[in-house]
């Protein structure tokens, strides 16, 4: 480590007073030394970072870090604060402050040596050390490891010392040995953080150490920037629990299915330690198994915490389930309009195209794609209902959601029965997997128990007790959508345009977007159906569309960085990707979003007095031909466009100017622009 700190990093009277003064102070440092190149561009970095997780641990350390382009080589540099400076940590201030400065590129080698020493910390004598050292240059040895070993451990003591402990092990191991001790209690985990360079490690070490000090036998994996180790199959087969404590995915989590889990944040893994193994044991002496750990690289993993509300986590499995679905919506919906657009309407009724298929003949392709997306479409109220028993219950929830959901399907219970089979699959799980089991059985629980009976209680459930009553309540709210006519087609036009614009790909769109594509997810969907899912998508398209016309024909009330997103808008605008205005939004929500749901409003009650028809469940204006009025449906979102581009140049105009810009839009709200989802 000792091209990582010298001296001149080392500040033993910080006198900074807040974590972004401490920060700036040592990251000066950095820069002084060339360091780090850019100093403003790598504090937002730092901050970035903090945002995600505060960096302070209990003992009173703070370790704000970061990997960041504008960081030449690793660096660290330390402060020492006489009166603390508040990271968040549960006990305090920290007075002992590590900046941790990694390039965007940091090889594996430096990530290791950054580990070791967020595997020091957690030694009460090397930060007792750090208290007491007398001046910059014996903090920065004492970092760089280069202090002499204590007084009194001489190679030969050193060395006696090594022959006794293998003298013991000898004698414990010894056939002689009259009796054999107890196996200890077997743990391995898994600890991992956002950055991967400092929680990672100092979680595994704290686990470590409560580990010897509990006699149980615990083997971490540490899943961190210079990548990870597996842990040997064998030595996982032969754990007794697992933990982990991660903030981040855990990579191929299914290998540790079937036994006794507890999951938590990383920080609970460095602050206590002690209590996540007795939990752990405790699991295992009541057999609770935690079947199916897969999953964890998907988006949802973590839905449905447990430090969640019921309404959070009840949003969280709804929405799971839908963002799965869409894109077979997307796919099968696109196939059958362009069936349609190709062969006419009496497509559907076109013989199968492996009876009949001929390459000369149009209507045979616009057949072969209509009939594609009818098997598309097939899949959805099962995929709706196996992902939502999913985001309730993991992977052994997909078996019975499966089932639930496509026995929906048949029985018509449409778009409400694939959501109720998959909160059914879900809960029935969980349930099961709260049942005490012998281990000898835990093994055989993913793969044959849980799925079977399961399956069973759900499909029993739907066939037999709530399959008829949901099918009812699903024929009558497709009769009402087809009776709207007239003022209250429009007024469901207006409410559905408010909700698309109110939080721009948010959980209040989500429900709007679903509700259209449930009424389109047929082979013969109503005009009100379409009409409803072509007030959907233009209103959808409306506040990045409106945003980018703002900023090009006002430019001075928008920062540069604005304006370079509205360029970028005009292209997500017109492929139906609400998340274009996102980051206009997070820098002036009071102005931004009043705005877009007027235009949104205006937009979808047009919409529906036009009569527009939309078979499509995506597109934008790329599936303008597939539109029935597409004059008049254009027409509704320019009008839409202009009314959120008026108002918001009218609210921005009457601000009072600070110094002279716009606010600039938040960083974190940019980078999720720059990853939309389906509207």
């Amino acid at each position: 480590m000792s091209d990582m700190i010298t001296a001149d990093l080392v500040d033993l009277d910080l006198s900074a007073d807040t974590k972004e003064a401490a920060a700036r102070a040592l990251a000066e440092r950095m820069v002084a030394l060339g360091r780090v190149t850019d100093l403003e561009g790598f504090l937002a970095d730092v901050a970035a970072r903090e945002a995600q997780m505060p960096t302070g641990l209990d003992g009173g350390i703070g370790i704000p870090h970061c990997r960041s382009e504008h960081v030449t080589e690793p660096t660290l540099a330390f402060g020492r604060s006489a009166a603390g400076i508040d990271f968040g940590a549960p006990d305090g201030p920290a007075d002992l402050i590590f900046l941790i400065a990694a390039p965007a590129g940091a090889d594996d080698a430096h990530l290791t040596i950054l580990s070791s020493l967020a595997r020091q910390l957690m030694n009460t004598e090397f930060t007792d050390a750090l208290r007491s050292a007398g001046s910059a240059r014996d903090a920065a040895a004492l970092i760089r490891g280069d202090e002499a070993p204590a007084e009194g451990a001489t190679e030969d003591s050193v060395a006696a010392s090594a022959a006794a402990s293998a003298d013991a092990a000898t004698a414990e191991t010894s056939p002689e040995a009259p009796d054999a001790p107890e196996a200890p209690f077997r743990i391995v985990a898994v600890t991992s953080c956002p950055t991967g360079i400092a929680h990672t490690y100092m979680a595994a070490e704290s686990l470590e150490n409560a580990g010897r000090e509990a006699g149980v036998e615990l083997v971490v994996e540490t899943q961190g920037s210079a990548g990870f180790e597996r842990l040997d199959a064998a030595v996982i087969a032969a754990a007794d629990g697992v933990i982990f404590a991660h903030d981040v995915p855990v990579r191929e989590k299914d290998r540790f299915a079937g036994k006794p889990t507890v999951d938590v944040g990383v920080k609970a893994g460095i602050n206590r330690p002690a209590e996540l193994i007795t939990e752990v044991r405790g699991k295992a002496a009541r057999g609770e198994v935690t079947a199916g750990a897969a999953g964890g690289g998907t988006p949802v993993e973590r839905a449905g915490e447990s430090g969640d509300s019921y309404g959070t986590k009840l949003r969280k499995w709804l929405m799971t389930g839908v963002s799965y679905m869409v894109p077979f919506v997307a796919a099968g919906g696109l196939l059958l309009a362009l069936g349609f657009a190709i062969g006419g309407w009496q497509i559907a009724s076109a013989p199968s195209v492996m009876k009949h298929f001929s390459w000369t003949e149009i209507d045979s392709w616009g057949a072969l794609l209509f009939q594609i997306g009818q098997v598309a479409f097939g899949f959805l109220i099962p995929v709706l209902a196996g992902y939502i028993a999913y985001g309730m219950a993991d992977r052994p929830g997909l078996v019975p959601g499966f089932v639930g959901g496509m026995i929906a399907s048949n029985i018509a219970a449409g778009f409400l029965g694939g959501l109720v089979a998959g909160l059914l699959a879900g809960a029935v799980v969980l349930s099961i997997q709260r049942i005490k089991i012998p281990p000898v059985l835990r093994g055989i629980m993913p793969v044959v128990v849980i799925p079977l009976i399961s399956s069973l209680v759900v499909g029993f459930l739907m066939f037999v007790v709530i399959g008829k009553p949901i099918a009812e309540a699903q024929k009558g709210m497709t009769d009402w959508l087809n009776g709207l006519s007239g003022a209250n087609a429009v007024l469901l036009g207006v409410l559905l345009g408010l909700m698309m614009c109110f939080d721009l790909g948010g959980p209040v769109n989500k429900v709007a977007y679903a509700f259209a594509t449930a009424g389109i997810a047929v082979q013969a969907p109503s005009d009100s159906a379409m009409k409803v899912m072509a007030a959907v998508m233009a209103a959808g398209m409306v506040p990045p569309l409106g945003m980018a016309l703002a900023t090009t024909v006002r430019k001075k009330l928008f920062t540069e960085t604005e304006r370079e997103n509205g360029k970028a808008a005009w292209v997500l605008g017109a492929s139906f990707i609400s998340e274009g205005a996102i980051p206009f939004a997070a820098a002036d929500p009071l102005r931004v979003i009043p705005a877009s749901m007027a235009g949104g409003a205006v937009t979808g009650a047009l919409s529906m007095a036009f009569g527009a028809t939309l078979r499509a469940p995506h597109g934008g204006i790329f599936v303008v031909p597939l539109i029935g009025s597409p004059f008049l449906y254009l027409i509704a979102i320019a009008a839409g466009v202009c009314v959120t581009t008026a108002l918001v140049v009218v609210l921005k105009s009457m601000r009072k100017p600070v110094a002279g810009t716009a606010p600039t839009a938040a960083p974190a709200a940019q980078a999720e622009a720059k990853q939309p989802v389906a509207a």
